[in-house]
């Protein structure tokens, strides 16, 4: 029987405690890097994964390959631009509230989420107290369930909830580690996401994370290359420092099982993102697979992962290391519910890329020990902002360590004069 034993009162906004205003959902014209998405940049910027016409490269123009969910097809083999990594963009919103405080938010989907933003989830927070922002995140998970669980549609409840966080740091003058409890660390050790695991060893980096070369379609030769790839980097780096593998959706289950075994003396940390998200059943296997090879290295995922649901089923499947991005899974106020979770049945949080925001995240949770940051220069060699051009105070990493302000909310600022951004859906 319903414990709902006597019936359900709506919310009202606290008297006296300012409401919110106006929600309202951007997307950068801007042709400058960071405006748009983080891959948006050259094929000749390592990231994209582009050697040359013999399959070479040279770390300045062309760079090694990047196995990924489309290195099966050919024709979408090559460079990640070759199947329009960056075709959907970000997009950026701002809760404003009665007193003109406003909270900033950001995600990917670009104009699509730019509508289900301001067309259907605002209905749910103007008018409201950002006080309230559970109420808020079910509210826009529960009506927005025909058409999302998933992808594009918590995108979008994200940015808002992101947003919604950011303004009430701001109303309350905390930042929003603050209002999650307090810091738990001084400072967010961070390794490096790069092609050059010896540059981010001497950057002071606290250990590197490298793209998987070749895929299951590159057949046993390709598997020589993948261990003859980390053998170099181990031998260049050394024994000690830590070095983990992406491997960003391209593989299978016995393929990953083959590579965890030959790549075992070179100590990996984990072995990230093996397969497609969906595939529930084959982590399991692979869980027992990995257990039974007697690997040191966490199996990790989660990146593509949604919701505290989504997440169980990862722990379940027997799954060590979650690496929920906060910018796509829900937001904050479902991330501290899945670091919770996974905390309290024994399995380890990373948070995914989201640079800052997954900063602000670590700082808060006292199980997370680690956050990556993406070397965005074109050769991996300079610190330069994950989100390039749209913020203008980005805190960047100094010694392998992030420092956080005590700036209220987020403390980012936007850079409106590179950003040129357009409302598409203004109300």
């Amino acid at each position: 029987m319903s414990l709902y034993i006597a019936p359900n009162e709506d919310i009202v906004p606290t008297p006296g405690k300012s409401r919110i205003r106006e929600v309202r959902a951007y997307v950068s014209r801007s042709t400058e890097y960071g405006a748009s998405d983080v891959h948006d940049t050259p094929d000749t910027h390592w990231i994209m994964g582009l050697p040359d016409a013999t399959g070479g490269w040279d770390q300045q123009t062309t760079h090694p390959p990047i196995t990924n969910p489309m290195s099966r097809y050919p024709k979408y083999s090559g460079s990640r631009s070759s199947w329009g990594v960056a075709r959907v963009p970000t997009v950026i919103v701002e809760i404003e509230d009665e007193e003109g405080r406003i909270g900033l938010g950001a995600s990917t989907g670009g104009e699509a989420a730019a509508f289900i933003i301001e067309q259907h989830l605002s209905m749910f927070v103007e008018g409201q107290n950002v006080r309230d922002r559970t109420l808020l995140w079910e509210q826009m998970w529960r009506s927005s369930i025909h058409y999302s669980r998933k992808g594009l549609g918590v995108h979008a409840i994200s940015a808002i909830d992101l947003a919604l966080w950011d303004l009430a740091g701001k109303t309350l003058e905390e930042p929003v580690y603050n209002l999650m409890g307090g810091r738990t660390k001084q400072r967010v050790p961070v390794y490096a996401t790069t092609s050059r695991p010896d540059l981010a060893q001497a950057l002071g980096f606290h250990g590197a994370k490298v793209p998987l070369p070749y895929g299951p379609s590159a057949g046993s030769e390709g598997l020589r290359k993948n261990v003859d790839f980390i053998g170099h980097w181990r031998d260049a780096v050394g024994a000690d420092f830590p070095l983990m593998l992406d491997c960003y959706m391209a593989l299978d289950l016995h393929y990953t099982a083959d590579l965890a075994r030959a790549l075992a003396p070179f100590q990996l940390k984990w072995i990230e993102e093996p397969l497609m998200p969906d595939e529930y059943a084959a982590h399991a296997k692979l869980a027992k697979k990995l257990e039974g090879l007697g690997t040191t290295a966490y199996f990790a995922t989660g990146e593509h992962e949604y919701t505290r649901y989504g997440f169980q089923q990862l722990i379940e499947a027997g799954v060590g290391l979650l690496q929920p991005d906060v910018m796509w899974m829900g937001g904050p106020t479902e991330f501290v519910r899945v670091a919770a979770q996974a905390q309290a049945q024994g399995v380890a949080v990373v948070p995914h890329g989201c640079g800052v925001y997954g900063y602000y995240m670590a700082m808060a949770c006292d199980h997370i020990n680690l956050a990556e940051f993406m070397m965005m220069s074109e050769q991996a060699d300079t610190i330069e902002p994950n989100f390039g051009s749209l913020f203008k105070n980005e805190p960047l990493p100094e010694a392998g360590y992030i420092l956080l302000p005590e700036t209220p909310g987020f403390g980012l600022e936007l850079n409106r004069d590179a950003l040129n951004l357009v409302r598409p859906y203004a109300r």
